[in-house]
């Protein structure tokens, strides 16, 4: 089993190590993909390796896709290699786990309209607005979408992705 986590610059740092750690723990292999091989620095300023470029990327070689928040999703968003990754993943019915802003990348792969989703407070109108069936929950998972709000929700959000790989 192998884990794709997408990311970049800004990234929330506690929602981008903490599947990371979480996924390895399980013995999952985890790699990490940005515009470029150079180091991502979160907004608290955590660095994180990163493994390929979003060009590399081959959706066939992974079982799950993480899309951490921060501001880091609202650059990714605008990246049509992102938007392709994440369709993938969703038509061959891999999970695709997003938080807080992260939830912005599947919206702007046009995935999310109908569905229910949740995500950081700040967004929710964005959501909404979409057709998105918001939802204030700290976990909400819809077919292979998962979502949560904020850092606190951390632990429900690796509970309910940890269930989607067994």
């Amino acid at each position: 089993m192998k884990g794709l986590i997408i990311s970049a610059d800004g990234a929330e740092d506690r929602e981008l190590f903490y599947p990371y750690y979480r996924l390895k723990e399980e013995g999952i292999e985890v790699e990490v993909a940005s515009f470029s091989r150079a180091t991502i620095r979160g907004k608290r300023n955590l660095e994180m390796e990163v493994d390929l470029t979003l060009k590399e990327v081959k959706v066939e070689d992974y079982d799950v896709l993480i899309l951490p928040g921060g501001k880091a999703p609202g650059k990714l968003r605008q990246d049509k290699d992102v938007l392709r990754i994440t369709q993938e993943f969703f038509r061959e019915g891999k999970p695709i786990a997003a938080i807080c802003h992260g939830p912005q990348i599947p919206l702007s792969a046009g995935l999310l309209k109908g569905k229910k989703a949740t995500c950081a407070p700040s967004v929710k109108e964005e959501l909404v607005q979409a057709g998105v069936d918001y939802q204030d929950e700290e976990v909400v998972v819809d077919g292979n979408i998962i979502t949560s709000r904020l850092p606190k929700d951390l632990p429900a959000f690796s509970r309910e992705l940890m269930k989607r790989l067994k």
